[in-house]
């Protein structure tokens, strides 16, 4: 059945152009249901089940929820007691539009074939579609299409039982004005909190349930704490004549009551607005996007040096007064150490106040509750993992369970008379301390797809046993014969590059890097390339690997193992003994590498003269040419910064942390990075070429001058002048930098230049035009040398494989926009992976000290600031926090110097770089938040009572982006 609609729509040349859309109806759209007998269907997915035992519906029942429903409680309906759900089209579309975060959870249950959920296409069935009439609102047809199509399912299961035990259609609504049209109708519906509240046997569901609006006002007191939102008509208006700025919010993370809102720009003209102060900040959440009004300059402030954390005690709003206000002086307190001394002009950023929420981008947050201390609450405070995250109030009945366990909590809702947002309980995560349960939340907290392989995924995967056949070898190259071999850190079991070197007959040397041919078995759109793509990346973390592509891929036919014949994706330059490039071409080949080196074992082969077999001569030959290569590079002005990466040796028993130190660099750990770097800057040059608009590349930018303050300052105190103008001055400036008696100084200096630095990120050649690597100091640049554990270098190898016409083209791989997308993924996924594996370091490091009690260690400050100092520990790698203004304590005296930077305590003054020697040990009273304990042991400062600072180890940054 077809119905049709015509009208008639102005062109931009003013004539008439005639519109006809179709809509195609049918009658043989299944229900569903294993009980209907008029359907032909195979396998239904509604069962007969009458194992939900319900007050409300003591009889076997669908359930029907409307779109409201299902973006609000989507925590309730994920549960494995909530089955046989009939999921509307037009509910589908709804909440595709509205939330794309819930649609996909939403089509995750839908998959799941256990959950019983169905997709009914209301909007193509004969008996259930329905026009929207003259005056009636979008959202009013779709309420009353989901009223027909509930009717409807109800009638036409009835003819399939008789009716004393017939099964029944129940609609879920939240809307009082829908539930009433429904009832009119006749049809069987409740509230949402009504339905759930009546099972039996499950009161947990009940703590899933988001709060209502009427549930809200319920909890909070009459007191207005925080400034009205502007209405998002208000807010656009303002936007669109300058009154307002649109932004991102990001918390502080070292001071509760300090936010800035990035403003994005075209090219340069992006700003950070800072906001200060609880009323100011006005409810926004980490990652909301916002919209801020900006004070008059006089009025701007400097971002704080105060080291701030919301340590207030953790009670209910409507506990007692005095509690009530002790939390009030806590942040006027906060907020004037915020605020208080002498702020020079240039150090004043702009500063304003969020007016409203343009966008919520709020997420379940891991986390621990804090029992109420009114006896039989059930309102409790939930503490979250992350510092950036307020903490949220919610009612729970499961409170003595649920203490001493990691949860997850969402955010329902934050009135303006509530210091704490409203939120449900979502799920327990298990114990807290214990090794799966922390590194479930550091995976949760960010954001790291870690769900096993789908089955859909596992289909891609090619059959085994596999070999390579002759329709493999069509365009590639046998380089079998070739003594090449490959150089990684101990235990790598993902290789995915190897080297060789040899002389040619004319006095010239070949060198080739040889790259795992990843996108050979993974095909542009297939679900392994989609799910590929959605990680982006693969995450390290302590003890633990979470792939971006299946363990067959990653570890076995990709992986360029020794002894073994695999494909791969070559680089091959003809060089003098120069370094100097004669001839570059790229091809894909068959090889066999001849050896599986750890950096140790090649540098021992390198060094020891009684060798001279094929492949050690090939790695001294690689390793003087790479000496010629970084010195160019170098001399160029490319940066060598300094960052402490440490490595844990973990018991093979236990799994804890036995011993941790700094790695070691050795010649053949450059030697292997210089290679690489040149065969990513060579394909980078060669796609480009080939494709200037649609290129995956990776820039680095310039750091704004601001950026280098610290460094500078640093350097000055020892009275040691950097220059940073360019990366070149940067660079010999570094070089240059020394300080008698000192050793260390030159390696501070260049941790803290890494410090001062932007993120490399991907992009799309066809929407930029800054191409350039400060970092690297080359004028283009991508990644292609690691696509066993990176997306964007397999969309690299598809874009260069078409270049050499040795693959075809799709047409993602040739849009922009698509590309453009792809790659803001691809940078979030990235960062997210390097919080992640810091997470982890940090979870190991505790275990670490867990184990060890109390060390003295020597240890440099790394920062200072108005109430604390950071030292660094280099044998541990180690950063920690000692503050000064001890809670419940006498604050000693503190003087600090800005332009110093120098913090005087007492008779001491602390500057960057001092030598410090310290006790660490782990407290952990905090169960959720352990600390490193650091004390002073000198200098010693009398009466002063150092308390336990929080641990927060800095992102370890490679040295050189390859």
């Amino acid at each position: 059945m077809l119905k049709s609609k015509t009208f008639m729509k102005k062109t931009r040349s003013g004539g008439v152009m005639k519109i006809v859309r179709e809509h195609y109806l049918r009658d043989d759209i299944w229900c569903g249901s294993e009980i209907c007998t008029e359907c032909k269907q195979e396998s239904p997915v509604l069962q007969r089940d009458p194992s939900i035992e319900s007050n409300l519906c003591s009889y076997p029942h669908y359930v029907i929820p409307d779109t409201n429903v299902v973006l609000h409680q989507i925590d309730v309906l994920e549960d494995p007691v909530i089955r046989n759900v009939i999921i509307l089209q037009t509910v589908l579309q709804e909440v595709r539009h509205r939330s794309a975060p819930v649609y996909k959870r939403l089509k995750d249950i839908i998959h799941e074939q256990e959950k019983h959920f169905y997709t009914f296409t209301n909007e193509h069935h004969r008996e259930t579609f329905i026009e929207r009439e003259p005056g009636e609102s979008a959202n009013d047809r779709n309420d009353r299409a989901i009223r027909v199509a509930a009717k409807w399912y109800g009638q036409h299961l009835e003819k399939a039982e008789s009716e004393a035990d017939a099964l029944k259609v129940v609609l879920l609504t939240n809307d009082l004005g829908n539930k009433q049209k429904a009832e009119e109708s006749s049809l069987l519906v409740y509230r949402c909190e009504e339905y759930i509240k009546s099972l039996i046997g499950n009161p947990e569901l009940v703590d899933r349930l988001a709060l209502s609006n009427d549930d809200k006002h319920d909890i909070t007191s009459s007191k207005v704490l925080f400034p009205e939102h502007l209405p998002l008509s208000r807010i656009q208006a303002g936007i669109k004549s300058g009154t307002f700025l649109q932004g991102t919010f990001r918390a502080s993370r070292d001071n509760y009551l300090e936010a800035t809102v990035f403003v994005q720009g075209e090219g340069e003209d992006s700003t950070e607005v800072l906001i200060q102060g609880l009323q100011n900040l006005n409810r926004a959440v980490y990652q909301d996007v916002v919209a801020v009004q900006l004070y008059p300059r006089n009025q701007w402030l400097a971002p704080s040096s105060v080291m701030l954390q919301d340590e207030g005690a953790a009670k209910d709003d409507n506990e007692e007064d005095k509690e009530e206000e002790d939390e009030e002086k806590s942040v006027s307190l906060g907020l004037f150490l915020l605020t208080s001394g002498a702020v020079s002009e240039a150090a004043r950023k702009p500063t304003g106040k969020v007016v409203g929420i343009i966008k919520r981008n709020w997420r379940p947050f891991c986390g621990m509750l804090n029992l109420s201390q009114i006896k039989e609450s059930t309102r409790h405070l939930f503490t979250p993992a992350d510092r950036r995250i307020p903490r949220i109030r919610i009612e729970t009945r499961q409170a003595a369970t649920l203490a001493g366990q990691r949860i997850m909590v969402a955010i329902d809702g934050w009135p303006k008379h509530s210091r704490y947002p409203n939120g449900h309980f979502v799920r327990s995560l298990g114990n807290a301390g214990d090794k799966e349960t922390e590194q479930m939340v550091l995976l949760l907290e960010h954001d790291v797809p870690h769900q096993a392989f789908s089955q859909a995924v596992l289909s891609s995967l090619p059959k085994m046993p596999w070999a390579i056949t002759p329709e493999d070898m069509v365009r590639r190259e046998d380089l079998r014969h070739l003594s090449v071999c490959s150089v990684d850190p101990p235990g790598c079991t993902d290789i995915d590059d190897a080297l060789h070197c040899r002389e040619l007959d004319n006095g010239n040397v070949e060198v080739g890097v040889h790259i795992a041919d990843v996108s050979h078995f993974i095909r542009p759109c297939n679900a392994m390339d989609k799910e590929a793509a959605n990680r982006g990346t693969t995450v390290y973390l302590c003890g633990k690997r979470i792939d971006m592509v299946p363990e067959l891929l990653s570890s076995n036919l990709c992986s360029l193992r020794s002894n073994v014949e695999r494909l791969a994706f070559s680089c091959i330059w003809e060089m003098n003994h120069k370094a100097e490039i004669i001839k570059t071409r790229f091809t894909k080949t068959v090889i066999n590498s001849k050896a599986s080196l750890t950096y140790a074992e090649a540098q021992m082969r390198i060094d020891d003269t009684t060798k001279n077999d094929d492949i050690t001569k090939s790695l001294r030959g690689l390793n003087k040419l790479a000496k010629v290569l970084k010195r160019q590079r170098i001399e160029k002005g490319a940066l060598t910064l300094s960052s402490l990466e440490v490595r844990f040796h973990i018991d093979s028993e236990t799994h804890d942390p036995i011993d941790l130190q700094t790695k070691e660099l050795m010649e053949t750990n450059s030697m292997v990075e210089e290679f690489m770097l040149l065969a990513n800057i060579s394909v980078a040059q060669k796609i480009y070429d080939e494709f200037p608009d649609c290129a995956m590349l990776r820039k680095h930018p310039a750091p704004p001058p601001s950026n280098y303050d610290i460094l500078l300052k640093a350097a000055k105190s020892k009275d040691v002048e950097i220059h940073t103008d360019s990366a070149k001055a940067l660079a010999d400036s570094l070089d240059m930098a020394r300080v008698d008696g000192f050793p260390y100084f030159n390696t501070l200096l260049r941790i803290l230049a890494t410090r001062c630095m932007m993120q490399a990120v991907y992009f799309c050649s066809g929407m930029d035009t800054d191409f350039h690597h400060y970092g690297l100091a080359s004028a283009i640049y991508t990644h292609f040398t690691s696509p066993i554990r990176r997306y964007a270098d397999i969309i690299v190898h598809r874009l260069l494989a078409v270049a050499i016409e040795a693959d075809s083209t799709y047409p993602d791989l040739m849009d922009k926009q698509k590309q453009s997308a792809l790659s803001t993924n691809l940078n979030y996924r990235h960062k997210m992976s390097q919080y992640a594996q810091r997470a982890s370091v940090a979870f190991h490091t505790q275990l670490f000290f867990k184990s060890r009690g109390i060390l003295n260690e020597e240890g440099f400050v790394l920062f200072v600031r108005k109430n604390a100092i950071i030292v660094l520990i280099p044998k541990f790698g180690l950063e920690g926090t000692v503050f000064f203004d001890a809670k419940h304590k006498a604050t000693p005296k503190l003087v600090f110097d800005e332009e110093g930077p120098t913090l005087k305590v007492e008779q001491h003054t602390f500057h960057i770089f001092d030598m410090v020697k310290v006790t660490i040990s782990l407290d952990a009273s905090n169960i959720q938040h352990q600390k490193i304990r650091m004390s002073l042991i000198e200098p010693v400062i009398s009466g002063v009572s150092v308390p336990a600072p929080v641990v927060e180890p800095q992102a370890k940054k490679p040295k050189l982006d390859r």
